[in-house]
């Protein structure tokens, strides 16, 4: 991505409020809050309809590309519109760090287990089979939130650490490179998963996640797809297969996120275990690109 220069990024964070405009009424200056990626009105249809991912008025932090997008938050000071509908107060109880996984990566991973998982019947929960294609931070968050929900969830990665970590939380790891489409058909009688969680965001990992879906199954797709993707209409077709893309709509589901993640707490405070000033923020991302780290959280 090309950005210019001195276009603030960072679509993450938490932070104090410092002054608030003529029109806030829900939150006061000192409150400690939660930003989520996207504004929300809460007025237009989208908002209302709970799919604040494309409210009509929103906008998008820290990212330089399209005219929905502001200046974001790796900076001491940031500017939150529809301020009243689009914060958060922050819980007191949750730790700040893990708080910023809730401006996007946890509801974004609880989104795409919750499309297809969260009202399964308790004999269902027992008997389904999650894949999860991609193990970086959003995919760990997808994790931790369909093994809330179902009792099998293989997580599928082809960096050792991320399979580890996955495990670590109870799913079942597999190696990209080790064919895991034969093995999940293999432990299911021939069919595959039930629901895919695509987390990555590019054809190949689609093309998986189509792969190892059984027939009539359901895949989740939150993956920052950004080139055109080839279908195989014949083979969609064929398998009755059930596909749902897109930007989760994390102000309109803030609070059910919320409760997830407060449960999840200490399985997930790994993620969010570096701190490094913004200063730093070169060495931050060197060592996020190195996959030296999860999530780097700047302390200001």
């Amino acid at each position: 991505m090309d950005i210019p220069t001195n276009f603030i990024i960072g679509h993450e964070f938490v932070g104090q409020v410092d002054e608030i405009g003529g029109d806030v009424k829900n939150f006061r200056v000192g409150d400690q809050v939660v930003v989520p990626f996207f504004t929300a009105c809460g007025k237009c249809f989208f908002c209302k309809k709970k799919q604040s991912s494309r409210c009509a008025n929103g906008k998008l932090f820290g990212n330089s590309q399209g005219t929905n997008s502001i200046p974001g938050g790796q900076a001491d000071y940031v500017r939150v519109p529809n301020a009243d509908t689009t914060m958060v107060l922050a819980p007191t109880t949750v730790p700040r760090e893990l708080l910023v996984l809730m401006a996007d990566i946890f509801p974004t991973g609880y989104f795409a287990a919750s499309r297809f998982l969260k009202n399964l019947e308790p004999a269902e929960q027992e008997s389904t089979v999650c894949a999860v294609v991609g193990c970086g931070p959003v995919g760990l968050c997808a994790v931790a939130s369909a093994l809330t929900m179902c009792s099998t969830v293989y997580a599928i990665d082809s960096v050792p650490e991320r399979l580890q970590e996955a495990k670590q939380l109870g799913a079942i790891p597999l190696d990209l490179n080790e064919d895991p489409g034969t093995t999940v058909r293999q432990a299911t009688g021939g069919r595959g998963a039930d629901v895919v969680l695509e987390v990555v965001g590019n054809a190949g990992a689609l093309d998986l996640s189509i792969d190892i879906a059984r027939p009539f199954a359901s895949i989740s797709s939150v993956g920052v797809h950004t080139s055109t993707l080839l279908l195989a209409g014949p083979l969609l077709y064929g398998k009755n297969l059930t596909l749902a893309f897109g930007r989760c709509p994390v102000r309109s589901i803030f609070e059910e996120a919320l409760e997830v993640l407060v449960k999840l707490e200490d399985r997930l405070l790994f993620l969010c275990g570096t701190k490094m000033k913004l200063e730093e923020a070169n060495e931050a991302y060197r060592r996020f690109d190195a996959r030296e780290v999860n999530k780097v959280v700047f302390d200001l």
